[in-house]
This record gives C-alpha cells, sequence and structure tokens, in this order.
C-alpha cells in the first residue's frame, strides 16, 4: 500500500499562495490536506478532527507555530511534525526538536525533497499507525467492511470506497445503532461544519445508502437535522 494513502495531514500555513501551492501537491500525491492560515484555527481543527500528520510555519498569526506544536503534542504527543518556515537560526531548529518535532524544513525548499522526507517519517512511525489498525474487517449484516483498505464486500463481490465514504461509514458502524450527529460527520470527515459541508454530506449518505441496498435487512435512519442511525432491521422467522 502506498504509504501515503489515508494519511490526513494538517497544513499550517498564512500565505495563501504557497498553502494553495502544497494541498495540490501533496493531494496529487495521495495525500488529503486541509489548509489553516493561522494558529488558533488550525489548533481548533486539530482538536475536532483526525489527522495523522503536521506541517506547521512558524510565522503565524494568533498562535506562533511553536506554541502550536507545543499544543498539538499536548493532545497527540505521538503525531508527526514538521516545520517548514524561513527562519534558518539554529536556535530555531533546536528549540523544535526539543519540543518532539520530527524535522525542519528551512523555505525555500524543493517540494519532492518535503515529499519524501513526509514519507520516511511515515515508514518510521508505521509500528504506531499499524498497531491502531489490526483487526479492522467489521461484519455490517451480509457485508464486510475494511476501513483501512476502504472496502465493502458481499456475496464475493467488493467495491473500493472513497476516502469520505470509509471514513463516514466507520463512524456509523462504530456507533452500532445509535445516533452519529450530521455536526460529528462533518467536523471529523471535513473539518469544518456549514451548509455547503452540510449538502456534501447529503450527497455521501445517498451514495452510502445505495451500496447498502444489496442487504435488505441493513438501513440509514435519518433523523432530521440531527443525524443518522445504522440500523439492523429485524428478521421476521
Amino acid at each position: 500500500m502506498n504509504n501515503s494513502q489515508n494519511t490526513r495531514i494538517l497544513l499550517i500555513e498564512d500565505d495563501i499562495n504557497l498553502g494553495f501551492l502544497l494541498v495540490d501537491f501533496l493531494e496529487a500525491n495521495g495525500f488529503e490536506v486541509k489548509l489553516y492560515r493561522d494558529g488558533l484555527s488550525a489548533l481548533n481543527g486539530f482538536r475536532l478532527s483526525r489527522f495523522d500528520f503536521c506541517i506547521i510555519d512558524l510565522m503565524l498569526p494568533k498562535i506562533d507555530g511553536f506554541t502550536l506544536v507545543e499544543k498539538i503534542k499536548e493532545i497527540d504527543r505521538d503525531i508527526p511534525v514538521i516545520i517548514l518556515s524561513a527562519r534558518s537560526m539554529k536556535e530555531d531548529k533546536i528549540k523544535g526538536f526539543c519540543l518532539g518535532i520530527d524535522d525542519y524544513i528551512t523555505k525555500p525548499f524543493d517540494e519532492e525533497e518535503l515529499l519524501y522526507r513526509i514519507r520516511a517519517i511515515i515508514n518510521r512511525t508505521a509500528p504506531r499507525n499499524e498497531a491502531t489498525v489490526n483487526n479492522t474487517t467489521l461484519e455490517i449484516g451480509k457485508f464486510i467492511f475494511d476501513p483501512v483498505n476502504q472496502q465493502l464486500t458481499i456475496n464475493k463481490t467488493t467495491r473500493r470506497l472513497t476516502l469520505k465514504e470509509s471514513r463516514i461509514m466507520q463512524k456509523l458502524v462504530n456507533a452500532s445503532g445509535n445516533l452519529v450527529t450530521r455536526e460529528e460527520i462533518m467536523i471529523d470527515v471535513w473539518g469544518e461544519s456549514d451548509y455547503y459541508t452540510g449538502r456534501s454530506l447529503d450527497v455521501f449518505i445517498s451514495r452510502i445508502r445505495s451500496l447498502l441496498k444489496s442487504d435488505p435487512y441493513l438501513k440509514i435512519t435519518t433523523i432530521p437535522t440531527v443525524g443518522y442511525i445504522l440500523e439492523k432491521i429485524e428478521q421476521n422467522n
């Protein structure tokens, strides 16, 4: 498996042009990227959603990069972090490594070098990531759901899911007959909750319903304006 697959990157860069260039480059190489332009928004986003990797500029509005690294490490001390900064002082690099970062890259930089540094760090931290995905094949009615490989199988027919489909499905399955709110899904999958994200969620729920039609005893019940419940319908003997 490509070591970029399923990796969700939190990118904090206040230079909007560079930020968009990096998003395009990283997404073209298989990563999912969420861009923030200031430290406070990034910290709030990190608290509300799931990320596997952080790329952080130092000179940020509202919360500087060093403080952001420190606060992120308080939440998840093992998450890989690269600092990407125009500041090249030895003292800055030492401070970053003392805070637990994995790499420090100075601007200007080569995109390909950044890519290979990210992949090298992911390879080094793979045991941590693999430990969280053992035994993750799940039975859902007649389906076998593999969230790691984003696959849904029924009667030996396997359908590959998109990353968002897989993450929404996993949230519904993990709730096991209980309500999952729209807000929770949007924040976790998209990193934000607004009107347009809500419309996107509606489309994805419709797709997942279509995928589950092969098992008539499974259904997604909508609680209007609140959320969804994945339910197993009792079979009559």
